[in-house]
């Protein structure tokens, strides 16, 4: 495993998409090699800002086969890591290949859709000796590092209230595309909530109890009790459900997060977080899979749960006012 006195060779699964500059900057920023890319798209030409060396394949079978044939050529060329940016639903399979051609895997969040997909990699992992890594960017955030060790100081007793609302206005191509269909998404709350509630539970503990009090393919709502907090959630896609103070500022995003009402502000401070957590994992440490699996597990749940109308205190401010 690379520990800064040697250089990693690089594999990158989903070269076309929103997140793969970030994992292609965090690469050469760690002072590491990118080699070879794939996507079926081959709107790409972001690659040349990093490297004009890169292997790009519009095949995965023209991909696999070059990476086996570094992998024979020996250690100066075989790949070490493969990052893996592609659509959720392939995330289980392209991790699979990273480990099957004896390489760590790097992937987006989330890791799976399922939590049994959990299972089956951890015994790849100890067949292949190789480790599977999630970006869980948020966990690196200053800000965030700060509030937990704030909150791991309180009384046990100690609840706090806390809203989480997220609306991210998307169009008609978004529900034409995966991130519209649940069986390759998830659905809301795993493509655009699962890493604030990983976040909420890595501060604040264990999920006691939960309740989904609205389920449609573009948003969701509900309660869940942690160990330390009360949090009430709501989750969006649709544009209509933006409340006043963004419309007015012409914006199309809204995140807040109050905590016993105070806004909990980590709106800056983002720049980078990607190179951290690949130069966490560079250095033997990362995000593995049972980190993931209780925002897995409870994403999970949410899905697969039946919308009904909690106590009045439960219910987020946003679906009362809807």
């Amino acid at each position: 495993m690379n520990t800064y006195d040697s250089v990693s060779n690089f594999a990158l699964i989903g070269a076309a998409g929103y997140i793969a500059p970030r994992h292609m900057k965090a690469i050469c920023d760690t002072g590491n090699r990118l080699l070879a890319a794939v996507d079926k798209s081959d709107s790409v030409g972001i690659i040349d800002s990093f490297s004009y060396d890169v292997s790009f394949f519009n095949e995965f079978e023209r991909f696999d086969r070059h990476v086996d044939k570094l992998r024979r050529q020996g250690e100066g060329k075989k790949i070490d890591y493969v990052s893996i940016c592609s659509p959720n639903y392939l995330h289980d399979a392209h991790i699979r290949f990273a480990l099957r051609v004896g390489a760590h895997a790097i992937c987006e969040k989330p890791l799976v859709i399922n939590p049994w997909n959990l299972d089956a990699l951890g015994e790849l992992e100890r067949e292949s000796g190789k480790k599977v890594y999630n970006i869980l960017q948020l966990r690196v955030h200053p800000a965030i590092m700060a509030l937990k060790q704030k909150i791991d100081t309180t009384s046990a007793d100690n609840k706090f209230s806390i809203d989480l609302t997220y609306i991210t206005s998307r169009g008609n191509w978004y529900f034409n595309s995966w991130k519209g269909d649940v069986q390759k998404s998830g659905g809301v709350a795993m493509n655009i909530g699962v890493h604030f509630f990983d976040m909420l539970m890595w501060i604040f503990g264990k999920v006691q109890r939960k309740e989904v009090h609205l389920s449609t393919d573009r948003m969701m709502a509900g309660f869940f009790e942690l160990e330390k907090a009360n949090v009430r959630w709501f989750l969006s896609v649709a544009k209509e459900c933006l409340p006043e103070v963004a419309t007015s500022a012409g914006k199309s995003t809204y995140r807040s997060i109050s905590v016993d009402g105070e806004e909990f502000e980590f709106s800056d401070g983002f720049t980078d977080l990607h190179t951290v957590v690949y130069r966490d994992i560079l250095a033997g440490r990362g995000f593995g899979i049972e980190d993931v699996r209780p925002s897995i597990n409870l994403v999970y749940d949410l899905r697969n749960s039946s919308a009904t109308m909690g106590e009045a205190s439960h219910i987020h401010p946003m679906l009362k006012k809807k």
